[in-house]
């Protein structure tokens, strides 16, 4: 770890002014820091301003919105754990909520926070003298992708926990910028490039998450395989929401992390509409998720084991929130 080199603190008092810091200079935005400062610690990032928005109204609020509610982007994970609301309404959001990292982490660390996380890789999470030594990389300072040589894009992986989630909810995302405010479904901030993997134009940053209610038996559910059973980011997650009647399929959704540069909305699986939920339908979306993931050599698992334990988490899951 380096000594944190020095930068301004900015305290803007609303998001429309955030914005504005956001354009106008080498500014990042500070919410909770865990990732931000993490990064900045090891000499991947040396912004010359954080833009706090600790003081704008607003930020941290959940607030019901008729058949949706909007969750400010700065609301924390302990408070998405322990917020009643959400765990009648929206439990799968605190079931990813409670594997991120740990309790002190969760005590700060915000939902946009999560939503916008760098991508990571080994070739990049490492300190400056280890990334000197291997001329850099394509994702920062380098021009070559050591986990694709021959290549020109950046396989670093994302490993959000909620954005999975929010992808089977159908949730829209609240983007403020120097031009306004706009909406946009969720899946629409991401990019599958490791290097770039946010959409958002400069000045751009996440206000809150509008999530619809749930449709009448709808389940949704949350489950991710690590090299620890805390702290440690997802070498696969994997969100599912299901809707049955008389066992056999009426809706299917399956999204998933850790595994590609961006999180991933799998397709297909509207032709399971009308089947039996049964040991074939799982094998076929296993096939699907096979077919669909791309893991990289980006952490320190082997890349089809990944790509397996994605499968069998999305089989597994479907099977247990049809039960």
């Amino acid at each position: 770890m380096q000594l944190l080199p020095e930068f301004s603190l900015r305290h803007p008092e609303t998001l429309a002014e955030a914005a504005r810091l956001l354009k106008d200079s080498d500014a990042r935005i500070l919410a909770g820091g865990t990732g931000l400062i993490a990064n900045v610690r090891q000499g991947l990032a040396a912004p010359a301003v954080l833009v706090s928005l600790e003081r704008v109204p607003g930020f941290r609020d959940i607030v019901e919105e008729g058949e949706a509610v909007r969750f400010g982007a700065g609301v924390t994970l302990a408070r998405l754990i322990g917020d009643a609301r959400v765990a009648e309404r929206f439990p799968a959001l605190a079931e990813a909520a409670v594997t991120i990292a740990g309790p002190s982490h969760r005590s700060v660390a915000t939902l946009g926070g999560n939503l916008c996380l760098d991508t990571r890789c080994v070739f990049y999470n490492q300190n400056e003298v280890w990334r000197r030594s291997n001329g850099y990389c394509l994702k920062y300072r380098g021009d070559i992708c050591h986990v694709a040589p021959q290549g020109k894009q950046c396989h670093a992986a994302y490993s959000g926990d909620l954005a999975p989630v929010l992808f089977v909810m159908q949730a829209e995302l609240e983007v403020v910028g120097p031009g306004g405010a706009r909406r946009m479904p969720i899946a629409a901030l991401y990019r599958e490039d490791g290097a770039q993997h946010l959409t958002l134009e400069r000045g751009e940053l996440v206000a809150a998450v509008r999530v619809p209610l749930p449709a009448a038996g709808m389940r949704f559910g949350y489950r991710k395989a690590r090299a620890r059973g805390a702290i440690d980011f997802p070498l696969a997650g994997v969100a599912v929401a299901l809707q049955t009647e008389q066992g056999r399929v009426r809706a299917l959704r399956v999204a998933l992390t850790g595994t590609n540069a961006c999180p991933l909305l799998l397709k297909g699986t509207d032709e399971f509409q009308g089947q039996a939920l049964d040991s074939a339908l799982l094998e076929k979306l296993k096939k699907l998720v096979q077919k669909q993931v791309s893991p990289q050599r980006t952490t320190v698992t082997a890349s089809n084991y990944r790509r397996q334990v994605a499968a069998a988490l999305s089989a597994r899951l479907a099977k247990e929130l049809a039960a």
